[in-house]
């Protein structure tokens, strides 16, 4: 599965998000994916939350097509501050 194809299923799932998919090892190990993703639906919620939703954004493709996902998740305004 391409980099590209999981940022946009968790973009489509997750309201005005942002996903960026890199791998989390080095760019040959392709089992071992990180992914960072800012959306306001992050609001409010506890952080075991918030990586539930981008589970269940990727659906089935956690245990068919994704072996590892390092998760960081983010509201918008906690990345602003994060990249200041």
């Amino acid at each position: 599965m391409e980099l590209s194809d999981i940022e946009d299923l968790i973009e489509a799932d997750l309201e005005d998000a942002n996903a960026t998919v890199t791998h989390a090892r080095d760019e040959h190990d392709d089992d071992h994916l990180a992914a960072t993703v800012v959306s306001p639906a992050f609001e409010d919620l506890p952080l075991v939350q918030q990586h539930q939703a981008v589970y269940d954004a990727l659906g089935d493709h956690m245990t068919t097509d994704i072996h590892a996902l390092e998760v960081s998740t983010y509201t918008p305004e906690e990345y602003d501050e994060r990249e200041a």
